[in-house]
Formats: structure tokens, C-alpha cells, sequence
């Protein structure tokens, strides 16, 4: 693999794509009150999206060109460390994105289309601006991993429950707003990201704590009300999404981390062994026959 194209690599950041696990969060629920997953198409599309995400990733960078130039931890991104002009980066994300979306466009699912396009304006909107704005840059954030869950569940044709939808929002503001807690303990100011002048640790510890109760309690609704579940084991999920939000929290307060939660997914042995042990008690309290 030549030179160049280990940046093109680095420039559409797969590692990233571990983001696009909340697409799979809605379907063993939408399996389990009896939608059918064709498994080729489901990856297809989740390929497809994976693709898109990295041409917004690849634009965003040729935007935020200057500002990762004068980032300790951003300067040697392909783009601002000068090894990938910004026009072969322009080029890398339309290609990428006319990818994306071609093999969305084959699962013949129309609704993968629109998420996927309504992904691709989130982040232009958030690119060319947004981003300076605080609390909007926060939901333009989390708007993302909310399409991640819809796509999942267009991708088996199944309607999303309004309170897997607000529990999937609420998590992703509770991760969005740790992003800027630790860019504020990180000592980062408006001079870095300009959405910074109007947050205080105050107001983001407040916004942590209410997302966070939240989201566990529209967790513990949802598992009540859904028919998914069998009588009897709805709650046993519950005590896995309470230990890893309150642990992502008390890391995030107390440590000063959070700021990425790829970062976290990928070091946390706590966050992946509770994931796992989620996954675990849901597959039984689901009904799904364990190996």
C-alpha cells in the first residue's frame, strides 16, 4: 500500500465506523416481533452508510483545514498535515459518497437513501457552520447516531418505537455533550472550536445528568412496553444500560475523559464487557435461543 493511499485511508477514518454499531442496536427488537433480516442487504446497506459517513468525515476535514492545523491533537490528520491536498480530499469524499450511496440505492430500500442523504446535509449544515453554535453543534452531533438507529431499522423494514427513538436520542446527546466536556477540561477554547464560548462545566454537568436519567428511564419504559420482550425478563437488559451510562459518566466527571466515544469503545474493557453482558441478557429476555 503506497504512501498516498495510507492517507486516503487515514483521511476516510474506517476506525469510525464502530459508530455505526448503534445501527445495529433496534434489530434483535424488531427480529423478535417478527421482521425478517435478509443478512446480505443488511450489510450491504450498512457498507453503504459506513462509505458515507467517511465522505463527510473527509469534507469536514478540508473545512476545518486551518483550525486542525493549529490543533496539538488534529495537525497530523492527511489534510492539515499537508499530505493530501484538498482538492484529491474533495475528490476522495464525493467518490465515497456517490459509493455510499449507490450501494444503499441496491438494497432497495428507499428509506436507507433518504438517512443516508439526511446524514450527508447534518454534517454539511454542521461543516460549513453549525458547528460554532452552541447546543446546535451538540444536536447536529447526536442527530447522527439518531439516523444510525432509523437506518437499522429500515434496513428490516420495521417501524422504530418512539421509546427506542428517544432512549437512542438521549444516549447519543448524553455522548455528544461529553465530546464537549473533555474539550473543555482538555483546556481547549473558542480559539480551537468557537461553540466553545458558551458552555461552562456547569451547564454541561447538568446536561450529562438529565440525558443520562433519560435515557435510562425511557430504557425502562420501552422494556415494559414493547411486546418484544418475554413476561418476565424485560428488565434484564436495564441493569447493563444503567452501569455503562453511569460509568461512561463517572469517567467523563471524574477523569476528565469522554471526549471520543470511538476512544472509549475501543479501550474500555468495563464499556465492552458491559456491552457484551447487554447483548447477553437481551438475546434471553428477547426470547432468542442462546448457543
Amino acid at each position: 500500500m503506497g504512501p498516498v493511499l495510507i492517507q486516503l485511508v487515514k483521511l476516510a477514518r474506517p476506525w469510525q465506523w464502530i459508530k455505526n454499531g448503534f445501527v445495529l442496536a433496534p434489530v434483535p427488537f424488531a427480529l423478535a416481533v417478527g421482521a425478517k433480516l435478509d443478512l446480505p442487504l443488511f450489510v450491504l446497506g450498512l457498507l453503504g452508510f459506513s462509505l458515507v459517513n467517511s465522505a463527510a468525515y473527509a469534507f469536514n476535514d478540508v473545512r476545518d483545514l486551518e483550525a486542525d492545523r493549529h490543533s496539538p491533537a488534529k495537525r497530523s490528520r492527511p489534510v492539515a498535515s499537508g499530505a493530501v491536498s484538498p482538492a484529491l480530499a474533495l475528490a476522495l469524499a464525493a467518490s465515497l459518497a456517490l459509493i455510499g450511496l449507490t450501494l444503499c440505492w441496491l438494497t432497495g430500500s428507499r428509506a436507507a437513501i433518504v438517512l443516508s442523504l439526511i446524514y450527508l446535509g447534518a454534517n454539511l449544515v454542521y461543516s460549513l457552520g453549525a458547528k460554532n453554535l452552541p447546543v446546535v453543534d451538540v444536536f447536529l452531533l447526536a442527530s447522527g447516531f439518531l439516523v444510525r438507529v432509523l437506518l437499522g431499522c429500515a434496513l428490516v423494514d420495521a417501524p422504530p418505537s418512539n421509546w427506542l427513538l428517544l432512549c437512542s436520542s438521549m444516549l447519543a446527546l448524553f455522548l455528544a455533550f461529553g465530546k464537549r466536556r473533555a474539550d473543555l477540561v482538555a483546556g481547549l477554547t473558542s480559539k480551537h472550536r468557537a461553540s466553545l464560548a458558551g458552555y461552562t462545566l456547569g451547564f454541561l454537568d447538568a446536561a450529562l445528568g438529565i440525558t443520562a436519567g433519560i435515557a435510562m428511564f425511557a430504557y425502562a419504559l420501552y422494556s415494559q412496553e414493547s411486546p418484544a420482550f418475554v413476561e418476565g425478563r424485560e428488565l434484564v437488559g436495564l441493569p447493563f444500560v444503567a452501569f455503562g451510562i453511569l460509568d461512561y459518566l463517572r469517567v467523563a466527571m471524574g477523569e476528565g475523559a469522554g471526549g471520543s466515544p470511538v476512544e472509549m469503545a475501543y479501550r474500555s474493557r468495563s464499556l465492552q464487557i458491559c456491552v457484551l453482558g447487554w447483548a447477553i441478557a437481551t438475546a434471553w429476555s428477547l426470547g432468542f435461543s442462546l448457543p
